[in-house]
């Protein structure tokens, strides 16, 4: 068995709850066995959803929703809209909703010529590298190394195939674990079964609302964060809206995309949309910069690293895991540096905010030559996430809280 305690604790944190928000909605300390016809299926993120009809042994059809994994993981795992043919037969085994008797948290899907897939089955899956990778030049004509393409996250994947226990580790690793398997150090998934999330009285507040924050708070930034209910769609990750820079560059292990010339370099995030330009002609911030939520950055070459300064960002989260926010004073520096043996492209950041919190928020990620291209932005509809309180969702005068007035994205 691999173990890795201290990546792998740090992943399960920054990413791995990304990938299952909605996970404590489920009650996956229970089992659930069905069987019925598929009428329709949505390939959405952050959750596609297998809908399908159960008729019960009095003759009434009960119409059943099952939740998958997001579209973009689910293709780059070989699943297919294709592959839920409507009007087939269908078994689905999993784990019931807390609230919702007409939905499901799918485990196993089995189809009607017998063969099946666990939640985090691989079926036909695309090259580990795209087409043509290899050929690709290591640096531009000017001598920089060369990062642009399309990258993504390798996947995560539960140690449990089904998804019900264990915890999120990366897919090259998987098989080095028996199923439900926390490695040595690191701690089952919140939700997951028998956790403490998944016995609480309301896992969903739990998990989002009954932890302290990651980072010492200022006075000004408890209090920016105590009004907000994360339980909600008030929390930009339960409402199909982006993070911001740091957490959507991986989030659901999208595809993003770079373009690069001398004088600046595009980001574009296939996680809800955001759009960064990295100038590479500027050494200096412009003196009033418009607030947003991607900032304004600005970037240059140490070496064969890339160092980019981001400033003037709209208030918001930081960390919804964490519970962090952050103000319009945030500061963050990134560094990418490239690896064009093993076509990987790390990330290094540290972000600072003493209006909001003490110390620094920093991490690292990687990405590599996506196994399929950018498609833009995957539709996104979330149907899980409690509505959010009515002062949360109207526009105020800024010298309000900034939960109460920021729109964070689409």
């Amino acid at each position: 068995m691999r173990v890795a305690a201290l990546a792998l604790a740090g992943l399960a944190y920054a990413a791995g709850a990304g990938a299952h928000h909605g996970v404590a909605n489920f009650d996956l300390n229970k089992d659930i066995a069905l069987e019925g016809v598929i009428t329709s299926v949505e390939f959405v993120n952050p959750h596609s959803w297998l809908h399908f009809d159960v008729t019960g042994a009095d003759g009434k059809v009960a119409h059943m929703r099952c939740e998958m994994r997001g579209a973009t993981v689910l293709r780059r795992s070989g699943w297919s809209p294709e592959m839920f043919k409507t009007g087939a037969t269908i078994k689905v085994t999993g784990s019931p909703d807390r609230t919702d008797p007409t939905a499901c948290y799918l485990g196993t899907a089995t189809f009607a010529d017998g063969s099946s897939l666990d939640r985090y089955g691989q079926k036909d899956r695309p090259p580990s590298v795209a087409v043509g990778a290899a050929d690709r030049p290591a640096r531009l004509a000017n001598g920089t190394p060369n990062i642009a393409g399309d990258w993504a996250g390798e996947q995560r994947v539960m140690t449990d195939p089904r998804g019900q226990k264990g915890t999120l580790v990366p897919l090259s690793t998987a098989k080095d674990y028996n199923p439900g398997d926390v490695p040595t150090g690191g701690q089952a998934f919140p939700g997951a079964r028998g956790t403490a999330v998944s016995l609480a009285a309301d896992p969903v507040d739990t998990y989002w609302n009954k932890r302290g924050s990651i980072l010492p708070l200022t006075p000004a930034g408890a209090a920016a964060i105590a009004g907000v209910d994360l339980a909600t769609a008030a929390n930009p990750r339960l409402d199909c809206r982006p993070t911001n820079i740091m957490f959507d560059w991986t989030f659901e292990t999208d595809i993003n995309r770079i373009t690069q010339s001398e004088s600046e370099i595009k980001m574009l995030y296939g996680s809800m949309g955001i759009e960064r330009t990295i100038h590479l002609d500027q050494r200096e911030h412009p003196a009033s910069v418009a607030p947003s939520l991607a900032g304004n950055s600005i970037g240059h070459w140490d070496g064969d690293v890339l160092v980019v300064d981001t400033v003037g960002f709209a208030p918001g989260i930081l960390s919804a895991d964490g519970r962090l926010p952050h103000s319009a004073g945030l500061h963050v520096v990134e560094r990418f540096t490239f690896d064009p043996a093993k076509l990987a492209l790390k990330r290094d950041y540290v972000a600072e905010d003493p209006a909001y919190f003490t110390g620094e928020f920093k991490g690292s990620d990687t990405v590599y030559i996506s196994d399929l291209p950018y498609h833009g932005t995957t539709p996104c509809k979330e149907t899980e996430a409690r509505a959010a309180p009515a002062a949360a969702a109207k526009p105020a005068p800024a010298e309000k809280p900034w939960w109460m007035f920021w729109k964070w994205w689409q």
